[in-house]
C-alpha cells in the first residue's frame, strides 16, 4: 500500500499524468486506485461545486471547506483503499492547501498544519509529484476555468513559491518536475522515481 500525491498549480497536468502512471502502475501489476481533491467523495462532489464555482467565501471558511473534503475522502476512500494493498494515487492532498491557503490566503501556518492534521488524520503521502512550471504558462494550459484561475497573477506566483518551499524543506517526500518538458518525458521521470519507490532502486 501507497499514497502517491501530485501536486501542482494550475494546468500542471496533473491528470493527465496521473492517468498515465496508472496505467504503467497496473502493467506492473499493481492494484491502483486513482482520485482527487476536492471532490473524491459524494460529499466531496458538492463541496467542489461550491470550493470551485460561484462566489468566492471567506478565506477561513474556505480553509474549513477543504478540510471538511479531506476528513470524508481520506476516511471513506483513501484509508479503505490502502487497507486492501492498493496504491493511491491522488490529484491534490495536504500540500495543495498549504501552498494555496498558506501562500495564497495568507492565513495562519498554525491554523492551516493544524486543520491538515486533523483532516488528514495525519496520513501522509509516501511520495509527492511536484509539476512546476511558470504559472502564466500554466494558466494558458488550464481547460477548465475555475475561481482560483479567476485570481491575480501575483496569487498564483505566491502559490508557486510555496510549493516549492515545500519541496525543499522534505525533498526525501517531495520530487520537483519540470512540467514544462514534453508529457512523454515527465511521466518517464515519475515511473522512474515510483519504480524506486515501490522496489527500492531505481532503473
Amino acid at each position: 500500500m501507497m499514497l502517491i500525491t501530485f501536486e501542482g498549480g494550475e494546468g500542471s497536468g496533473k491528470s493527465t499524468q496521473i492517468r498515465l502512471l496508472e496505467k504503467y502502475l497496473a502493467g506492473l501489476g499493481k492494484k491502483v486506485l486513482s482520485t482527487a481533491e476536492p471532490g473524491g467523495t459524494e460529499l466531496g462532489y458538492q463541496l467542489r461545486k461550491i470550493l470551485l464555482t460561484g462566489e468566492k467565501p471567506d478565506p477561513l471558511a474556505e480553509l474549513l471547506l477543504f478540510a471538511a473534503d479531506r476528513a470524508e475522502h481520506v476516511a471513506k476512500v483513501i484509508k479503505p483503499a490502502l487497507e486492501k494493498g492498493r496504491i493511491v494515487l491522488s490529484d491534490r492532498y495536504f500540500d495543495s492547501t498549504v501552498a494555496y491557503q498558506i501562500g495564497g490566503r495568507g492565513l495562519s501556518v498554525k491554523t492551516v498544519e493544524f486543520l491538515n492534521q486533523l483532516a488528514s488524520g495525519g496520513l501522509k503521502p509516501d511520495l509527492t509529484f511536484l509539476l512546476d512550471l511558470p504559472v502564466e504558462e500554466g494558466l494558458k494550459r488550464a481547460l477548465v476555468e475555475t475561481k482560483f484561475e479567476r485570481e491575480e497573477l501575483s496569487f498564483h506566483q505566491r502559490v508557486r513559491k510555496m510549493f516549492l518551499k515545500i519541496a525543499a524543506q522534505d525533498p526525501k517526500r517531495v520530487k520537483v518536475i519540470d512540467s514544462t518538458a514534453p508529457v512523454t518525458e515527465v511521466q518517464e521521470e515519475i515511473q522512474k522515481l515510483c519504480k524506486a519507490k515501490i522496489f527500492g532502486k531505481r532503473s
